[in-house]
């Protein structure tokens, strides 16, 4: 049997609180793949989550949810092996704390402290258009082992809602965390 994922989501203040939604419901059906699911949510993406998404609550999900600077949460250290992190949306200014070690928060310490302890780092971007200080923290970040995975859809699924859309990027985070799921391949038949 595969051992049981300890993972962190992260929901930064960018725009596209869709992408955390759908990933919160995806996890929430991949459950039996995790010992333990940790979020943490900025207070900007508080506000858009209330304006983007209002008739859920991430509370509803039932997973450990952690205060902004609660250092005391167990991925705020690499002794409790939390594999992977993953920051979705990710907004600039997060990522260019990451990039920068500046670990003023839970969210940016524990995505500093999957960095250190060589684990899984996924960023969602949500930014456009790119300045060169994006690009270079881009870069940095890569550099440091962290993967970043622009919130893109893709158009070949034909997906029929902005839920669907948003899946094609969710699932793509999911595939990159090592998690089992059922979603569109390309090349396979539906």
């Amino acid at each position: 049997m595969e051992k049981l994922k300890k993972i962190v989501v992260g929901i930064a203040g960018a725009s596209g609180s869709i992408y955390a939604k759908v990933l919160l419901d995806k996890l929430k059906l991949i459950q039996d793949q995790t010992e333990a699911i940790g979020v943490i949510m900025s207070e900007n993406a508080k506000i858009n989550w209330e304006l983007e998404i209002s008739n859920t609550k991430v509370e509803d999900y039932g997973f450990d949810i952690y205060a902004k600077n609660d250092f005391n949460a167990p991925f705020a250290s690499g002794s409790a092996q939390y594999e992977t992190m993953i920051i979705c949306p990710c907004s600039a200014g997060v990522m260019g704390r990451v990039a920068t070690g500046i670990s003023n928060d839970l969210m940016t310490r524990a995505a500093d402290v999957v960095l250190k302890e060589r684990r899984r780092l996924i960023m969602v971007l949500r930014e456009t258009p790119l300045s060169l200080i994006h690009i270079n923290n881009l870069q940095t970040v890569t550099q440091a082992g962290g993967i970043i995975c622009p919130a893109i859809p893709s158009f070949y699924g034909v997906a029929n809602t902005k839920e669907a859309l948003a899946a094609t990027v969710v699932d793509r985070v999911l595939d990159l965390a090592g998690f089992e799921l059922e979603t569109f391949r390309w090349g396979e038949k539906n």
